[in-house]
């Protein structure tokens, strides 16, 4: 049940102090969905935060996708650097904007929680499988983690997070997910926002990934620096580069003109997203919710921009024939392991075998591939493969 903070023991902190009217404050949190004493050194959000930190959830991006499998090398991004430069943006817009820091972390810190294993191939392969069982989405995924899966308290299940970090974390829901929902499932069904903070996160994910994704690319020797002079964002900030530093190593003119490019971004929605709540001016959080449309976003002329480049992306990269390689390995993988262990739970490891006869008792074989899913979804690339191989290899017997 979800329960109001209570009253504060030591006075706000500095990520309270200074706060938009609009702003998710403490004060008026929607509070957590089981009761706890109020923490005596810390906030609230703090408190989420931490709790994200420790979980094992976490710890596991070390060791899953962003795009290149994490075995491939080891200076290419994962889902936990991904995380950490996602938390950094948010965090620096965030102060800029008088927004809540500690939430806006909080939310970019836990949003990749439910991510399968091989990134998004890994998402689209177990979502097939989940097909005639309710499907499968990584958000949805994330919130799960967060209120059901990590084990670590005593009194309840998950992370028992504040209802501000949950609906950042679910940044989009189908309708019929969102009545199973309550509370948290509301504004899909009446059409509101979520607070800034979530929109701030959701917007600084994607700045991070976009980069990055053209770091590590050319990094692989996917893309090019010529492929790259068609795309306008990257082409002014380049240019730049080289007319200020000729002679400068091809590694640190990437750099370079890759944090150019996150800058030139950053500012653009601080200053749009400025621009645009000045003119709104809504009185609480509650207002922001009730607009229309998202306040936090792009000028037009920059959203243009990085569709520019999510199509070059989605083209040059993420179609390219050795990232499309390691996506058909990921979705022989997770299929088969999914099969497998929806026909004999006794393959599963006694804790796993426990929750999939668990939901199976209480939901059926939709329980059953839940459960099934869960921990397929919970697995890390190289934990996927060597499942994989004491499953299937008849050389490996234990």
């Amino acid at each position: 049940m979800a329960t109001d903070m209570g009253n504060r023991s030591l006075p706000l902190g500095g990520a309270e102090r200074g706060l938009a009217s609009y702003a998710a404050g403490e004060a008026h949190s929607r509070g957590r969905r089981f009761r706890e004493p109020p923490p005596k050194y810390r906030g609230e959000y703090q408190r989420d935060r931490d709790r994200i930190i420790h979980s094992a959830a976490f710890r596991r991006l070390e060791y899953k996708t962003q795009v290149f499998v994490n075995h491939e090398g080891d200076m290419f991004r994962t889902r936990l650097t991904h995380s950490i430069e996602v938390a950094q943006i948010a965090r620096s817009v965030a102060r800029t904007l008088h927004l809540n820091e500690d939430l806006s972390e909080a939310i970019a810190l836990a949003h990749d929680l439910g991510h399968t294993p091989y990134g998004h191939a890994g998402q689209e392969a177990l979502n097939a499988c989940m097909k005639n069982y309710g499907g499968f989405e990584h958000n949805l995924q994330s919130l799960r983690v967060v209120d059901e899966l990590e084990e670590r308290y005593a009194e309840f299940s998950g992370l028992n997070l504040t209802f501000e970090t949950r609906e950042g974390v679910l940044k989009h829901c189908a309708a019929p997910k969102a009545r199973e929902l309550g509370e948290l499932g509301r504004r899909f069904l009446d059409k509101q926002q979520p607070g800034l903070e979530a929109q701030l996160a959701n917007l600084a994910d994607e700045i991070a990934y976009n980069n990055h994704d053209v770091d590590d690319g050319l990094r692989a020797g996917l893309i090019t620096l010529e492929q790259l002079q068609e795309i306008e964002l990257f082409r002014a900030q380049y240019a730049e580069v080289m007319n200020a530093y000729p002679g400068l190593p091809s590694r640190r003119v990437i750099h370079e003109t890759v944090r150019r490019m996150i800058n030139r971004q950053v500012t653009d929605l601080v200053e749009a997203s400025h621009a645009r709540v000045d003119a709104v001016a809504p009185a609480d959080i509650e207002a922001v919710r009730a607009h229309p449309a998202p306040l936090i976003g792009f000028s037009d002329a920059m959203r243009e921009q990085n569709l520019e480049l999510k199509r070059f992306l989605r083209h040059a990269l993420y179609q390219h024939y050795r990232v499309q390689r390691m996506s058909a390995k990921a979705r022989r993988v997770i299929g088969e392991l999914f099969a497998v262990f929806m026909d004999d739970a006794h393959l599963l490891p006694p804790e796993q075998e426990r929750a999939v006869l668990r939901l199976e008792t209480q939901h059926g074989r939709a329980g059953r591939a839940r459960a099934v899913a869960d921990y397929i979804a919970g697995m890390t690339d190289r934990y996927a493969i060597a499942e994989h191989e004491r499953v299937f290899n008849p050389q490996q017997l234990t």
